[in-house]
C-alpha cells in the first residue's frame, strides 16, 4: 500500500479551561478544611456539637463537587483539517471515543452570531451536524469558527485552484 502525504490545514486540540491547578486544588481545600474546622470549634465551644458534623460533611461535599468537575475537564475533542476531509475524534469524561469524517468540499462551519451561551459551533455536511467545543466560552468559539473557516477555504483551494 502506497501512503500519501495530506496537508494538514488545521489540527486542534479542544479542551475544557481548568479550573484549578492540583496544588492550587490542595490549597483550596486545606483553607476551606481549616476555616470549617475553626467554626466547627467555635459552634462545639458554645455547645452545638453536632454543628461540627455538619462542617465536615460541607467540606466532604465541597471536595466531592471538585471531583466531578475534574472528571468532566477529561472530555478532549481533535479537529483535522485536509483537503480530502475534516476529520473529529471526540473522547468524553468517561473514555468512550467517537470518530467522524466529513469531505471538506462539502463542510460547511456556521455558529449562530453573535456568539453566546446558547450558541453552538456546529460542523455540517447535508442534513447532518456535528457540535464542537461545547464547553468552550462564546469569545473562543468564535475564534475556532474563524480558524475552522480560514482552514477549509486553504483545503477547498488545494483541492481547486483558482
Amino acid at each position: 500500500m502506497q501512503q500519501t502525504e495530506e496537508t494538514v490545514y488545521m489540527d486542534a486540540v479542544l479542551t475544557p479551561n481548568r479550573s484549578l491547578s492540583r496544588q492550587g486544588f490542595l490549597i483550596a481545600m486545606a483553607a476551606i478544611a481549616f476555616t470549617f474546622f475553626m467554626t466547627g470549634l467555635m459552634f462545639w465551644s458554645m455547645g452545638a456539637l453536632p454543628i461540627l458534623g455538619f462542617m465536615g460533611l460541607d467540606i466532604a461535599v465541597i471536595w466531592l463537587a471538585f471531583h466531578i468537575s475534574y472528571k468532566r475537564q477529561r472530555e478532549e475533542t481533535r479537529v483535522i483539517v485536509t483537503a480530502r476531509s475534516i476529520r473529529l475524534h471526540h473522547k468524553d469524561a468517561k473514555g468512550r471515543e467517537k470518530h467522524a469524517e466529513v469531505p471538506s468540499a462539502f463542510a460547511r462551519i456556521e455558529l449562530d452570531e453573535p456568539a453566546g451561551p446558547a450558541s453552538w459551533l456546529r460542523i455540517e455536511h447535508g442534513k447532518t451536524a456535528w457540535v464542537i467545543g461545547r464547553f468552550l466560552t462564546p469569545p473562543e468559539r468564535s475564534s475556532l469558527a474563524k480558524a475552522l473557516r480560514q482552514a477549509l477555504l486553504a483545503a477547498k483551494a488545494e483541492r481547486h485552484p483558482a
